[in-house]
């Protein structure tokens, strides 16, 4: 089905003018750059902040346009980070020097700041990079009153590859081989959720150690001036908040395709993908075919004025057998302007479906509000009587960027609350083997495609970062979640994994209702670039979970030194 979907795209963009080239990875310190010109005002309709990845090619327009600003809005530092994102994606910079570096190595090597090798001609661009990530650090924990050290650390090597070819395709790959042994509030989710947070496929790996493979990659082009194709294996966010409650990138990678419109004020985004409902072993043994799941969603995003936005979001996800028959990718799914729920009540299917609403609003050149409500279930009668029951499920999402705290530049700090009640992403089935709609839970590879914390749960989140100098950046973080785990072999409603129909009752319901558990995660990052994409960090972790459920309470007091060359800090904030 999607090759035969991908060759009508293909046929329709013989005529597609250049190609718009790759995407940034997926990077929180490299997307807070864009961030902070958002909120001073320079996005416009270039880039819309709640659909990510972004674009390099509108990386670099919206680069180039701020730094022809004379005026004080920015400091010496945003200079320095705005010729850094022209380096960076130089291939679509207006700036004829942009990214040329002092003095190449060999001849051949780092003509460009930012590629060890790159070949540049009319009709045919590849640049290629090493990925790196040593990391070793040690974790003192604490579990029912025993207290242990062990040692932690990430061995990744690797290459980063892209281009394009006639100026009409443009194509990324990412692979790269890890192994790492992570502290022990990671182990744990590892063992109770069978999967390596953000990852796919993995094995044991000496001892406590885990060993997996990460490969993404992509190709993308244009079909007309504002419609953009993108096919491959990677992930997407929708959403402004550090938190998505609507597709975050806290899965591992999954293949997909992407349609997106941007035109006048406003950008639409169709994703079609296929995902891993289910894996077997422990860890997975990667011996036998893991059963498919499929997503499809629309997200709309229009700027009502130059600094509010509002977006529109609907998506249903479904499995691919059931005890009848093979089922496969639905091709009703396929229509990119159907609502979901009509096509879903048209098929008689037992589907999952999502429809949610956003808004963001940067007054100032300062602030930023913004916010989300996801609709799962809900019934206005049980919503007015307050009855606690269980089908209504909508969550909540409120937050605050504040950038030059205070006036100081580069001072930026962030306030975020999240609220989802128990059992929302959840579907009902009733048969782990046979029943499709098991698979139609809001997860991908036993991961929520959400939050990472799943369901049940209220959490507030700070952050506070300075970059004082272009080459130094400093982070703090607190997060403090309150969730309701699963106790004495009772679904509560956090597990999305598990069926609706396992819940302890209908009425009643309240968030952290269970095992209540705290958790507060502090964090401290120090984190200084020695050359263009090639950072250090040292990096403090102090986590505490205390639990109803006394073996729910632990605590983690993490520190770790990283090296890390063309490739994101690895974060694990749950």
């Amino acid at each position: 089905m999607i090759k035969k979907y991908l060759t009508v795209l293909a046929l329709l963009s013989s005529g597609a003018l250049a190609a718009q080239g790759t995407f940034a990875p997926l990077d929180n310190d490299y997307y807070d750059l864009i961030d902070r010109l958002d909120i001073k005002g320079y996005t416009g309709n270039i880039i819309f902040t709640s659909v990510k990845p972004y674009l390099r090619k509108d990386i670099a327009i919206l680069a180039d346009s701020a730094a022809k600003d004379s005026s004080k809005r920015f400091s010496n530092v945003d200079r320095r980070n705005l010729e850094y994102l022209r380096h960076d994606n130089w291939e679509w910079s207006n700036i004829a020097d942009s990214g040329n570096s002092e003095k190449a190595i060999l001849k051949y090597f780092y003509q460009k700041k930012n590629d060890f090798y790159q070949i540049h001609t009319k009709d045919f661009q590849f640049q290629l990079n090493p990925v790196t990530y040593f990391s070793y650090g040690k974790d003192d924990f604490s579990i029912g009153g025993a207290s242990a050290t062990n040692s932690t650390y990430i061995n990744t090597r690797g290459i980063e590859l892209r281009g394009d070819i006639d100026n009409k395709v443009g194509f990324y790959t990412f692979l790269t081989d890890n192994q790492a042994e992570f502290p022990q509030y990671v182990d744990n989710r590892i063992a109770a959720t069978n999967t390596v947070p953000g990852e796919g496929f993995w094995k044991g790996y000496k001892g406590n150690g885990v060993d997996f493979f990460t490969a993404g990659g992509y190709i993308d082009f244009n079909i007309t001036k504002h419609i953009n194709m993108q096919f491959g294996q990677d992930k997407n966010i929708i959403g402004d908040g550090y938190r998505s409650l609507m597709l975050s990138d806290y899965s591992g990678d999954y293949l997909f395709a992407k349609v997106n419109l941007k035109v006048w004020k406003l950008e639409y985004t169709n994703i079609f993908a296929q995902m891993t409902s289910d894996v077997i072993g422990s860890p997975p043994s990667g011996d036998t075919p893991y059963p498919h799941k499929y997503m499809a969603l629309h997200y709309l995003t229009l700027n009502l004025c130059k600094n509010f936005n509002i977006g529109l979001f609907e998506c249903i996800t479904f499995g691919n057998v059931d005890t009848a028959h093979n089922r496969g990718y639905d091709f009703t799914y396929l229509n990119p302007v159907i609502f979901y729920k009509a096509a879903e009540n048209g098929l008689g299917a037992p589907d999952k479906d999502h429809i949610g609403a956003c808004f963001k609003w940067n007054f100032l050149h300062h602030v930023s509000l913004y916010g989300t409500v996801l609709l799962d279930e809900f019934n206005i009668d049980e919503i007015k009587a307050h009855t606690g029951w269980w089908g209504n499920k909508q969550a909540f999402q409120a937050g605050l960027k504040y950038i030059d705290v205070l006036g100081i530049h580069n001072l930026d700090g962030q306030l975020e609350g999240n609220i989802v009640p128990p059992y929302t992403y959840a579907t009902y089935s009733f048969s782990r083997v046979t029943d499709y709609s098991y698979f139609a839970n809001y997860t991908n590879y036993m991961q929520p495609l959400a939050d990472p914390n799943g369901a049940n749960f209220y959490e507030g989140i700070a952050t506070l970062k300075y970059q004082p100098c272009y080459r130094l950046t400093l982070t703090g973080k607190i997060l403090y979640t309150v969730i309701g785990l699963d106790s004495a072999g009772l679904n509560y409603g956090s597990n999305l994994m598990l069926s609706n129909t396992t819940r302890v009752h209908d009425y009643g319901n309240f968030i952290g209702q269970g095992a209540k558990t705290n958790i507060a995660y502090l964090s401290f990052t120090f984190t200084y670039q020695i050359a263009h994409n090639m950072f250090i960090d040292l990096t403090a972790i102090v986590r505490n979970q205390k639990s109803d459920y006394a073996p729910y309470t632990y605590s983690d007091k993490t520190v770790n030194i990283s090296f890390r060359w063309n490739i994101a800090k690895r974060l694990q904030e749950f």
